[in-house]
Order: structure tokens, then C-alpha cells, then sequence
């Protein structure tokens, strides 16, 4: 049987969202706040296991010790951009909380999501995030100890992408101090 979503009549009929109409949706509690807009449509977002929060968890503590004092680490807080409302596990943004008391940030030195069962979503918001101008994306895949390393980004996806391994030392291109061993966001085997 074929999956509703994957058919050309029932796409061509679907009816998206833009960022203002997402939030109004939200204000007026019309949607549950387990989702996210991705290219204008509302995806509910995965449930969190525990390697994906040890993972995140151990990630959020190595950035909030290696950043400069002018960005703020962001936990699942949603990014405004173009056409799409992520709220990735991780992003690094410039300013100040208060900068963000009229809108959300439009854009971030770093995002990173933590994969254990949305890789295939993960691996799409690439496109969402480069286009946006992201410099640098991490798709940190828990399971396998990897890290995929987005950088350079065009208004077509990112033109580098490289596949870190528990054994390689991260530096990030995108912040200049953050470097640390991947082994250390992983769980000992």
C-alpha cells in the first residue's frame, strides 16, 4: 500500500504553512507543542531516548565550557527561518536572551542534532540549514559514534561534509576554541 503522503494528487492538495501562519496556530493552541515546521509542514518531532539525551546532554556541557561569552547555547529552542521552524537538540547563536523577546533567532554560528531514530529527518534539515546560511551543522549519529560534519554553506545544501569517528578530535570551524574529543560525548563501551 502507498503511504498517503507520497501521493502526487494528495501532495499537490496539501495546504502549507508559512512561519506566521505556524505561529498563530501555535498561539491559538491548534497544534501540540511536540512539533516543528519543516518546509511548511508541521512534523511531530521524535521521542528522546536515553543515549540521545546522554548524548545531547554531554554536548550541551562541553559548549556551554568551550563558547566565548557572546553566544548563548539554545536547548530545542526553535530558529526562525525562511520557510521552516526547526527546533534543533543544540544551536549556538550570538546575543543575549533578551535579544529574543520579540522573535526568535533567524540564524546560528552552529546547529546540532542528536540522531538515534530521525536520521532520515536529521539528514534533511541540512538542506534547510545551509540555506539558511548556517556555517556549520554537526548530525552527531549516536548509535554509530559518528558525527557528520556539515560546512561551507549555499543557498543548494553544503558543499563539505565530513564523517567524524568517536576516535577523531572535533574542531569546530564555525567557533574558534571549541575543540574536544568525540570520545567524550559518547558513552564508554
Amino acid at each position: 500500500m502507498t503511504p498517503l503522503l507520497e501521493l502526487p494528487t494528495v501532495r499537490e492538495r496539501m495546504h502549507r504553512l508559512s512561519v506566521a501562519e505556524y505561529h498563530r496556530a501555535g498561539e491559538a493552541g491548534v497544534i501540540s507543542e511536540n512539533v516543528e515546521l519543516l518546509r511548511g509542514i508541521i512534523v511531530t518531532k521524535m521521542p528522546k531516548s536515553p543515549l540521545h539525551e546522554f548524548v545531547a546532554q554531554k554536548l550541551m556541557l562541553l559548549l556551554l565550557a568551550l563558547l566565548p561569552k557572546a553566544f548563548q547555547v539554545r536547548c530545542e529552542r526553535p530558529l526562525t527561518l525562511r520557510d521552516s521552524e526547526p527546533e534543533p537538540d543544540l544551536s549556538v547563536v550570538r546575543g543575549l536572551p533578551e535579544d529574543w523577546l520579540k522573535g526568535h533567532p533567524t540564524t546560528a554560528q552552529l546547529v546540532v542534532e542528536v540522531a538515534v531514530t530521525s536520521v532520515s529527518v536529521d539528514e534533511t534539515k541540512a538542506e534547510i540549514y545551509a540555506e539558511a546560511g548556517i556555517p556549520e551543522y554537526w548530525l552527531v549519529r549516536a548509535q554509530e559514534r559518528t558525527v557528520d560534519i556539515y560546512r561551507e554553506p549555499t543557498h543548494e545544501g553544503y558543499r563539505s561534509k565530513i564523517t567524524l569517528t568517536a576516535s577523531d578530535v572535533l574542531q569546530c570551524a564555525s567557533l574558534p576554541g571549541v575543540s574536544f574529543p568525540l570520545a567524550d560525548i559518547f558513552p564508554r563501551t
